[in-house]
């Protein structure tokens, strides 16, 4: 139990503010046992508390972003569940496959110096860019927050901070709703997933108070770096190994 909660704060730390929990956490439940889709839909009961600690230390960031949450909090439930739904019936070979080119993608994107002009909220085209990417976050996730951040820079002009919280809170939504589906229909392990959960409870809080001091644009150029690395990682996995 002190493991996994050991576990929980640093992924949820390391999700909040590089959206990277599943990397860390994920490979954790492995070595404590679990198969790998007991692992999985483990992993993304407890991340639900990442976005519930990350919502309540991201206040000033979230500030003026209600309705926007309510406009697009839907439909990054909605991607959520159907991401879940392609999980407990379809085999993971396909999104093995295609995640490392969309991570890999999604990360030069951030790393490009960001736009000084207003873009505003792109529509149509956001909404479904946003529902895409929270399939991935509900089927299983790894650098999907990286997704999510590139998504959100385009629709966007707000400052990095900003952006991180309200992916924070979208990617728990996705999350939520993921695993309210395998709380139901999905062999989750109970025991690992409570100090999983109470660890990223404290380190969602914990991380937003980290990305809000990380000078300019470091927390975008930080999170390309780091989803460049893990899709390398899951292209040598998925291809070669």
């Amino acid at each position: 139990m002190l493991g996994l909660l050991a576990t929980g704060v640093a992924a949820g730390v390391v999700s909040t503010v590089v959206s990277l929990a599943s990397i860390v956490s994920y490979p954790a439940l492995l070595a404590f046992g679990l198969p790998p889709l007991t692992a999985n839909v483990t992993n993304t009961v407890a991340l639900v508390f990442t976005g519930i600690g990350a919502a309540a230390g991201s206040r000033p960031e979230l500030a003026g972003e209600g309705r926007t949450m309510l406009r697009l909090g839907p439909v990054a439930a909605l991607g959520g569940a159907t991401g879940a739904l392609l999980l407990l019936v379809t085999p993971a070979r396909t999104f093995e496959l295609i995640a490392p080119w969309l991570i890999g993608m999604a990360s030069l994107l951030l790393a490009r110096p960001p736009s000084r002009e207003a873009r505003g909220e792109h529509g149509v085209l956001g909404r479904i860019a946003l529902f895409a990417v929270t399939i991935y976050v509900g089927y299983f996730g790894a650098a999907g927050g990286i997704l999510l951040f590139a998504v959100l820079s385009s629709m966007f002009a707000h400052r990095d901070a900003k952006l991180n919280a309200m992916k924070n809170v979208l990617s728990g939504l996705a999350n939520a709703v993921a695993a309210l589906g395998f709380a139901l229909f999905g062999p989750v392990d109970w025991a690992a997933a409570v100090p999983l959960a109470a660890g990223f409870l404290l380190g969602g809080w914990i991380g937003p108070k980290i990305a809000r001091r990380l000078p300019g644009h470091s927390l975008r150029y930080l999170a390309a770096v780091c989803g460049v690395a893990v899709a390398v990682k899951l292209g040598w996995d998925s291809y070669a190994g």
